[in-house]
């Protein structure tokens, strides 16, 4: 109490001892030295120079190493950078060639799926920074996938939708459960969650943000919560500009134009999408009318 008190009187109080603590505490809290470029800019060099030898070191004689102890086969030329991914749970994970995945990772597998949960992911994949893969039974990357930071590939839930179940600690059930395909060069922006059962088609981008709960066909751009298709895509994307433009912003695809519904679907200067696109994955029989 009376450090609190004392703290009060230095913060609020009028009289003259009040004011010079005042002034004291913040010279000192404030306080620092001038900077010396030629001095300070060469430890900051060093720095740099110290502190990457330290982190190659530890990438290359240490975390990756111990993480590739945990997969089936050699993951040849694997970058793993930032330390080692968390793994928890029963989890098989195969990884191909060229591989660059964040050490703040998560990869998890379902306790209880039989058989054990399998993560399967492709040739030259990169996975950012807090991105968190949930298996319930299998989750495959295609090649030349891009998934950014703290995006959620949720492949399971952890708990039951009965509250009396949760609160017993039962697991969730094998009808909570699904698979998660990406299927080659799909782009998910930063902060994406992919919901059980989904597949994304090759070459899709999803922006940042959205949350995917039914599938995606190839080559299109999507993105809100629920994601929707926004347009297809086209080879001539990288040189012709986006209607209703897709910009990047640190890697990241961010929508810049709000779409406008039509027919069901999303589409820009009233140009309609093939309904082939909003039926992509749906069962036999249950696609529009």
């Amino acid at each position: 109490m009376v450090f609190n008190d004392v703290k009060r009187w230095v913060k609020a109080g009028d009289s003259l001892p009040a004011r010079i603590a005042r002034m004291t505490y913040k010279s000192i809290h404030h306080f620092e030295i001038p900077v010396i470029r030629p001095l300070h800019g060469s430890l900051y060099s060093l720095h740099k120079v110290i502190s990457g030898a330290i982190d190659w070191t530890l990438r290359v004689f240490y975390w990756t190493p111990l993480f590739k102890s945990r997969l089936d086969g050699s993951a040849p030329r694997m970058n793993l950078y930032g330390g080692m991914p968390y793994l928890t749970g029963p989890l098989l994970i195969s990884i191909g060639r060229d591989s660059r995945i964040s050490g703040a990772t998560t990869f998890s597998g379902r306790s209880c799926s039989e058989p054990k949960p399998r993560l399967i992911i492709g040739d030259n994949v990169g996975i950012g920074w807090q991105t968190t893969i949930a298996v319930g039974s299998s989750v495959e990357i295609g090649n030349n996938v891009r998934i950014a930071g703290r995006a959620f590939l949720a492949g399971y839930p952890g708990h039951p939708l009965n509250a009396k179940q949760r609160a017993a600690g039962l697991p969730d059930l094998d009808i909570q459960v699904g698979d998660i395909i990406l299927e080659d060069d799909v782009w998910l922006g930063t902060g994406v969650t992919v919901s059980a059962g989904v597949r994304i088609g090759a070459g899709s981008i999803v922006a940042a943000g959205s949350i995917v709960t039914k599938d995606l066909p190839p080559r299109v751009l999507a993105g809100g919560s629920p994601a929707k298709i926004i347009r297809p895509l086209s080879e001539d994307d990288d040189a012709v500009p986006f209607v209703g433009s897709l910009t990047t912003l640190v890697g990241v695809p961010v929508l810049t134009r709000i779409p406008v519904l039509h027919n069901e679907g999303f589409a820009f200067d009233g140009n309609g999408l093939d309904q082939s696109f909003f039926d992509y994955g749906k069962p036999e029989g249950k696609a529009h009318a």
